[in-house]
């Protein structure tokens, strides 16, 4: 068994690793209003560009999973971070619309094995009663990253341009691969859940796609990242053109519901490790739902003050759905297949973030850039999530770890 202090170490360096991806992703939300500019884009080009991240992103997430529980989930936690920073290096250095759209496709196929390989570990190396709080942690760093990032990424295009922000971003991803290589060690912890024999392996991982669960759980994913992925990647845009923020006001605005982000993922990740089995889901569900009204009230607000006090408070509810989610997987499947469940069913939230800045872009422009139609689009996701949550079924998923339990033993 890993003792506290290893596993606090371990999950501090994740919590740096995932911060730095995070980051990338966020400025790059800021960076395409300069982007847009100097390479001539319109709105749908805009959106094609902001979802190319995410295609390359959800196309790795099962097969990250499955190489994290097949190979051992260090090797695969390295690789992705040397091959992020190398492109999110090149980032800086593309010269039109499709080298661009290449370079943020193998970004995500790089970064794509980081969270199912991170979510084997964190099931690995941590008690079922505190994985909710040691994913809540690590997911956290997007929070503080969404926090800081709008003021961060303002001043890094002011100062330095986009094209150097994005080059020390990936040498900073340099040294952090080396941490990973040098201090995340985890031989009896991986050789107790990698030396399972293949053919329970692939009993297990075809079990995964039998199980009711999953499939749940994919298409929450799926309808609640529409909505986070939707929000994130043209809030930027939207408070710009729509209601007229210059870069300044819109950092510091974006501060609000980025502080509510990380309340509500702390929070969330206590409150989960607490609550009965299945109440759980209740409160999700009920999450959603404020969710679809201020979202609502988002877009018809008449005033920017209102319009971030609703948008601070989506924040907040949105965050304990993120967090539910990956926390039924650690606490519902065995660690034998908790890398390959936690690629299967974030390849929903993935293709959401792929599929959604692209119709949102789309949106926008078939109806002469207005947003309201978005808008509606992202509260039909969140009542979409509100069933999947009211479907979820642990009953199979108790089924899975009981054979996977008694063909270990």
């Amino acid at each position: 068994m890993v003792s506290a202090r290893t596993r606090n170490w371990i999950l501090a360096l994740l919590f740096l690793g995932w911060a730095l991806g995070n980051l990338d992703r966020y400025v790059m939300n800021y960076a395409i209003l300069s982007i847009t500019e100097d390479l001539q884009l319109g709105a749908s080009s805009t959106g094609l560009l902001l979802s190319s991240f995410f295609a390359g992103y959800a196309l790795m997430q099962m097969p990250g999973g499955w190489l994290a529980d097949r190979f051992g989930a260090r090797k695969v936690l390295i690789a992705s971070v040397v091959m992020w920073s190398i492109f999110t290096g090149l980032t800086g250095a593309a010269w039109s619309m499709a080298s661009m759209i290449l370079i943020r496709f193998l970004f995500g196929i790089g970064e794509g094995g980081f969270q199912p390989a991170s979510s084997k570990i964190i099931a690995t190396i941590f008690p079922i009663k505190e994985r909710s709080r040691a994913m809540s942690v690590m997911l956290s760093s997007s929070a503080i990253v969404g926090l800081f990032s709008p003021i961060l990424s303002v001043w890094m295009i002011q100062t330095m341009g986009w094209r150097t922000m994005f080059l020390v971003i990936g040498a900073i991803g340099a040294i952090i691969a080396f941490l990973f290589w040098r201090y995340i060690k985890l031989p009896q912890a991986e050789s107790a859940t990698n030396t399972t024999g293949s053919e329970q392996s692939k009993t297990s991982v075809a079990m995964l796609f039998k199980t009711p669960l999953l499939w749940s759980l994919l298409i929450a994913y799926f309808s609640i990242y529409a909505v986070n992925w939707g929000l994130v990647t043209w809030m930027p845009t939207y408070l710009s053109k729509v209601r007229g923020l210059d870069m300044i006001s819109l950092g510091w605005l974006q501060t609000i519901p980025g502080f509510a982000t990380l309340v509500g993922i702390y929070v969330s990740g206590y409150v989960l490790d607490k609550l009965p089995k299945g109440r759980e889901k209740i409160i999700g569900s009920f999450s959603c739902v404020v969710v679809a009204v201020l979202l609502y009230f988002m877009f018809t607000a008449s005033s920017v003050t209102m319009f971030i006090t609703y948008q601070a408070i989506v924040s907040l509810f949105l965050s304990f759905v993120i967090i539910l989610l990956p926390s039924v997987v650690l606490k519902n499947l065995p660690a034998t297949v908790a890398g390959t469940g936690m690629g299967i069913v974030n390849t929903g939230g993935q293709l959401a973030g792929f599929i959604t800045p692209m119709a949102i872009g789309f949106i926008v422009e078939a109806f002469n850039g207005s947003f309201d139609a978005a808008f509606w689009m992202l509260i039909g996701f969140a009542v979409i999530c509100i069933g999947a949550l009211l479907s979820l079924n642990y009953e199979k998923g108790e089924l899975l770890k009981q054979n996977a339990d008694s063909a270990s033993a």
